[in-house]
Parts: structure tokens; sequence; C-alpha cells
């Protein structure tokens, strides 16, 4: 059974659901294809009607909606109601924005004239993770709904109570039946809908090794793709920055969703001449966490999203320690009911440790004492990922000088507030290409049309 909805909170199964058959999933892509015939030609202002009822709907159901989420996944009470919250002004965003973003652009060649316009490519199959449930979706259902595609989903096997509860959003939105498809399927079904003739595109968030998998599979047909895989950011911190809020954002960065975040902070890189006073303050913060019920408010720190998830983890730092890793604190699960671990540090990790090229998707910290800026960005850098990252210094010439140095798709000076519709989501390397959100992310599945025209008496 790949869809199955425990509480990692508990360890206790909620529900069970079962798969689609081969002839419900093409029902399903039938629906799909049939819907987008029609939706393409709908005007941006019928369109906007659907996708702002949805993210309207969001903000109504938000208490509801985070209480499945943190059920099924264990989010923190707070951060689940914050990522409905958000999701529901990524839907606003698109409603009110699409038409300008995707507006004809005027181009200027010697002779005559000419334009780029915009147009839907079809039905796009996205295939999203279990760690954000309705901001993952509402990144893709906003831009490209909005655009004039119709989406087929598949979402992670832990949370189905979450994409049911998504797509009914969508649904009671008013969405015409094929614009918003939720698909329980297997990973076999799910490279059959990659494959198939219906399908114009491609989006994955997930992993490295999914990413691979389905954009080479997608490229076989040509497809296009996005991917928004894993990451290992950096956090920098230099000898003038504000020292207690760079913890303050340290501890946010590191343990925000428990730390099974792809653009969390998970590799310290601390300037050693305030190196000790950050690690005694890193050491204090994650010491007084305290980990609860996700649904009681007063709990810091939640579970893992499965007790696999945590068994895996605990093997990596125990690897980590065996090549030579110094575990300063934490290491092993807490002894209450539930998949928690104890918030980790690590150092003293080198280059020929696994754990140098690991992404620990959890509360593991790995610091690293560097001597200077330059030697903060070479260690930033001698990375297989490239999402994001973050420096700070009181010192902004050189937090930009740094944010420009380092090899990422997004870099934060003195925050990590990537929380915000309008700022353009991905990274480069291993975490992937493409980019989500913003005025970029609506354009990643539209075909932009050159349209040139010149009097009939121009020469050739």
């Amino acid at each position: 059974m790949t869809y199955q909805s425990f509480n990692p909170a508990t360890g206790k199964l909620l529900q069970k659901f079962d798969e689609l058959t081969e002839v419900q999933l093409e029902a399903r892509l039938a629906r799909a294809s049939d819907c987008f015939a029609e939706w393409k030609n709908t005007s941006y202002s019928e369109r906007a009607k659907i996708i702002a009822k949805a993210g309207a709907l969001l903000q109504d159901r938000v208490e509801d909606l985070a209480k499945t989420m943190t059920l099924e996944m264990g989010k923190r009470i707070d951060e689940a109601r914050g990522e409905v919250e958000f999701s529901a002004k990524i839907m606003a965003y698109y409603a009110t924005n699409a038409e300008a973003f995707l507006a004809d652009t005027k181009l200027n060649p010697e002779q005559g004239d000419g334009h780029m316009e915009s147009s839907p490519i079809g039905v796009i199959f996205c295939v999203e993770p279990w760690n954000f449930p309705y901001y993952q979706l509402a990144r893709v259902a906003g831009p490209h709904l909005m655009a004039g595609n119709v989406l087929v989903i598949k979402q992670a096997g832990i949370i189905p109570q979450c994409a049911i509860a998504f797509e009914k959003i969508l649904t009671d939105a008013g969405a015409p039946d094929g614009l918003y498809t939720n698909l329980m399927i297997s990973h076999e079904q799910s490279e059959s809908v990659v494959d198939d003739p219906r399908i114009k595109g491609v989006a994955l968030t997930g992993s490295v090794a999914a990413g691979r998998s389905i954009a080479g599979r997608a490229a076989q047909a040509l497809k296009p793709t996005s991917m928004e895989l894993g990451g290992a950011d950096a956090f920098i911190v230099l000898e003038d920055a504000d020292m207690d809020h760079a913890l303050k954002w340290a501890v946010w960065g590191r343990i925000y969703n428990a730390g099974q975040t792809c653009v969390a902070s998970k590799r310290f890189i601390i300037v050693e001449s305030v190196a000790d006073q950050f690690m005694a303050g890193f050491k204090a913060a994650f010491g007084a966490l305290e980990a609860g019920d996700p649904l009681d408010e007063k709990t810091t720190l939640g579970p893992l999203s499965t007790e696999q998830a945590l068994v895996d983890l605990l093997k990596q730092v125990e690897v980590a320690v065996e090549h030579g890793a110094t575990l300063v604190m934490g290491g092993k699960r807490l002894n209450r009911a539930g998949s928690y671990m104890q918030p980790t540090i690590l150092t003293n990790v080198t280059p020929d440790n696994p754990a140098f090229r690991d992404e620990f998707f959890g509360p593991v910290a790995m610091v690293f004492r560097v001597k200077d800026e330059a030697a903060a960005i070479s260690l930033a850098n001698d990375s297989d990922f490239g999402l994001g990252g973050a420096v700070f210094t009181g010192d902004l010439e050189a937090g930009k000088r740094v944010a420009s140095a380092v090899e990422a798709g997004m870099m934060f000076i003195n925050n990590l507030n990537w929380l915000d519709a309008d700022l353009p989501f991905g990274g480069i390397k291993n975490s992937g290409y493409g980019r989500e959100l913003g005025d970029m992310g609506i354009h990643q599945f539209v075909n932009k049309k050159l349209v040139r025209y010149l009097k009939a008496d121009a020469p050739v």
C-alpha cells in the first residue's frame, strides 16, 4: 500500500488509500486532456476568478488544513498555519499578476515589427513531495493554471489526505472537471504518465535520484522539465555579524519544519574569530528546544515525517562519526513515542567524510570554522548542491560580495526569508534547474512564440 497516512508524533495509522487502477488513471488523463482544449481558450479574468477563489478558500480553511498537515507529516501547528496562509497568497498573487506576466513583449527588428507571445502547452505532470503539502501544490497550481495549462499531480504517499484536501479546494472554487487532478499512483504508473503523449511537461520537487530518473525519462520524449531537488545550503557568519541576530536565523534555518526543508541551512561556516561565540549560542539554543505534540503551540521541536526518515538520519550521523566527525551534541532518537530526533551538531567534518557531500534532512547541523571571507566562499562552493545560502555581516557591501560569489540559485543577506510569492525559487548543480514563483515561475511551461511581420514590398 503506497498511500498510507501515519501520525509521526504517535506512530499510529490514520487511514489507507488504494492506488488508481489503470482504467481509472486513463479516465483521469483523458479528462485532463479534454479540459485543456477548453481551458486554454478561457480568458485570464475567468481563470483568475477560480484561482483567486481557491486562494480565499485556503485562507478560510486554514485551521482544518493545518491540522491535517500536522497529523500526517508532523509539522508544528503554527508552521502549518503559516504554510496554508502562504499558499493562499501564492494563488492570489498569480490570479492578480498572470496576465501582465504573460503579456506580449514588443521586439525591435531592423525591418518591420514583431513581438513574443506566450501560450500554454497542455497537460503538465507534477511530482511533489511531502515536506510542504500545500505550498508545493500552490507553487505549481497558481502559475501554471493561470497560464492556461492543466495539471495532473502525484503527491507523496505519506500525505494522501492533504493531497485530497487541496484538490477539493480547486473543485470548490469552481474548477472545471479535469483542470487539477490528484493521482494516487504507483512508481510504475508514474513512469507511464511521463511517457504519455498527452503530457507536455513535467515538474518535480524531490530527491536528486528522483530528478535524474524523471528528467531522463522526460528527455527521451523531448518534454520540458523543471527540477527542484536537494540542498546543502551554506550559512556564513563573518566577523562583524550581529551575533544575536545571526543565531536566531541559524536556529530557524536549521530547525524550521524539523529541518526537513530543501533550502534549510545545513552547513554553518563561521569565521574563526567569532566561531566560539557562535557555537556557544548555537548549542544553548539547540539544547533549549522542547519536543512535544506538534499540535501543541508550546512545542518547539516536532517529529520527523516518518519512522524511516528518522532511521535513515540516525544512520547518516553514525556514518559521519565513524569517518571522523565530532558529535558535539545529540545524534540519538528521543525517548518518547513517535519519530523524534535530538537536535544534533557535528564538527570536524572533512572532505573525505561522506557527510561532507550529504544532505541531512532533519535537525542535524554541520559547523565549520574558516579563516576569513575568502575561505568561507571557497567552502560554501565546495558542494554538489547549489540551492540557497545566507551570509551574515555588518557590512552590506561585504554581504553583496559574498552573495554574488557563492554558487547558488538564491542568496540571502542577514536573513533567510524566501517566503514571498514574488521571489523566484530554484537552484543549480545537483539542486536542479528552472524556477518557481515570481514572474519567472509562470514562464516554465509556456510556448514563447515569435511573431514577425513585414510590409509586402519589403526586400527579401
